[in-house]
């Protein structure tokens, strides 16, 4: 059945379109919104471009300090170009870093925010580059884009937001920690100190090496044990720190939907944070396809004449796609049923690294699909619990 639309409504004389009135029947962003913003983000400045739409006319530029004052004239500058309609899009370049005070004051606001599209840097080959092109093309690259494809927000507060916060501090201390026992072992493999020092370093060598007191030696010896000594208190206080870091995870995780992945094989404290930061909230990823691809764990045909195959992924987040990869690792080496699926796909001709592609798309839909129960669970319970009356 064919349904013919109806006449067109009276359009009133200025520069703004005429709003759309049948959200139901739009497929992507330039008929769902009568405006976009796009922002290109720095550390100092942001850089605003406001499109009309269907078509991407550019209304006004404009360029802010990144400040909580900037922002706020960015925002008032913007509703005043757009006639103050709050179904503006803002499309916002780094909304989880450089963009992310922005952000949140822009939804603050009223309005709805995404992050920007990927776009083809080849594209721009000939024409140049600002700040103000650049908020065009974050702008433009969205208006083809279907309304259920956008790349919406992760959360910024509650649990999420500590957990992100500890994973970042986490890859900061095992960073740390790997470059201080790469020079410990490279400073007892130049002068010896009495550590045998030809394979990496144990925990019990680490912990006689913070032992060591002063000697009478020369003085290049008395250096060197002395930075020995610095070297492996260190690594010390740092796994003190990594682990009052996991401890900490796991008390948080316990109040979030992730408490129902530590229970899965192969799944621990920092895998679960991990998963939850990036999945973030019900609705922020459209199906466990689109999960699996922000993991790089989509399967990609790699298929010629009568070879039929996919290949690995190397796209998407990489620390969500090593989290997997080290949940699969052991799943293959510890968990049985993984053990009995890993030999069975062997006889069949499967290499160990297709293996691990498939267990890997395999843990990605388990860990979509818990995580979305558990919230939706978690949201019924609460409001159960917000309807329930106060009893007398």
């Amino acid at each position: 059945m064919v349904i013919l639309p109806g006449p067109a409504p009276a359009v009133a004389a200025g520069p703004l379109p005429p709003k759309r009135k049948d959200p139901a029947a739009v497929t992507i962003v330039a008929q769902a919104h009568p405006f976009v913003v796009g922002v290109d983000t720095h550390a100092r400045t942001h850089a605003l471009s406001i499109l009309a739409t269907p078509h991407g006319e550019v209304v006004d530029d404009g360029e802010f300090p990144a400040t909580s004052a900037g922002m706020a004239r960015a925002i008032e500058w913007a509703g005043r170009r757009t006639g103050g309609d709050l179904e503006v899009l803002w499309v916002i370049e780094c909304a989880a870093t450089y963009g992310a005070q922005l952000a949140r004051a822009v939804s603050a606001a009223g309005y709805q925010v995404v992050e920007a599209a990927r776009m083809n840097a080849k594209a721009n080959r000939g024409i140049g580059k600002s700040d103000p092109l650049d908020a065009r093309r974050i702008a433009a690259a969205v208006l083809p884009v279907q309304v259920d494809r956008q790349r919406h927000l992760r959360k910024d507060d509650g649990v999420r937001a500590g957990l992100r916060i500890l994973m970042a501090a986490r890859d900061h201390m095992t960073s740390e920690r790997t470059a201080t026992i790469n020079a410990l072992t490279a400073l007892l493999r130049v002068l010896d100190l009495g550590i045998d020092a030809r394979k990496p370093l144990t925990s019990k060598q680490i912990a006689e090496i913070a032992k060591w007191r002063t000697r009478t030696e020369d003085i290049q010896a008395v250096m060197a044990r002395a930075e020995a000594v610095r070297l492996a208190k260190r690594t010390l206080d740092l796994d003190d720190e990594l682990a009052a870091n996991v401890k900490t995870t796991t008390a948080l995780l316990k109040d979030s939907p992730a408490r129902v992945l530590l229970d899965k094989p192969g799944i621990g404290p920092v895998t679960a944070a991990v998963a939850l930061t990036a999945w973030s909230h019900v609705g922020r990823l459209h199906s466990e396809a689109a999960f699996a691809s922000l993991a790089g764990v989509s399967p990609i045909p790699a298929s010629s004449g009568n070879t039929v195959r996919h290949r690995l992924n190397r796209g998407g987040d990489r620390r969500l796609n090593k989290a997997l990869h080290m949940a699969v690792i052991v799943r293959m080496t510890h968990d049985a049923g993984t053990k009995a699926y890993v030999e069975r796909r062997v006889a069949e001709g499967l290499t160990k690294r297709e293996i691990r592609r498939v267990l890997k798309r395999y843990l990605a839909r388990q860990i979509h699909r818990a995580l979305t129960a558990a919230s939706r669970a978690d949201d019924i319970a609460e409001d159960t619990i917000a309807g329930t009356p106060l009893s007398d």
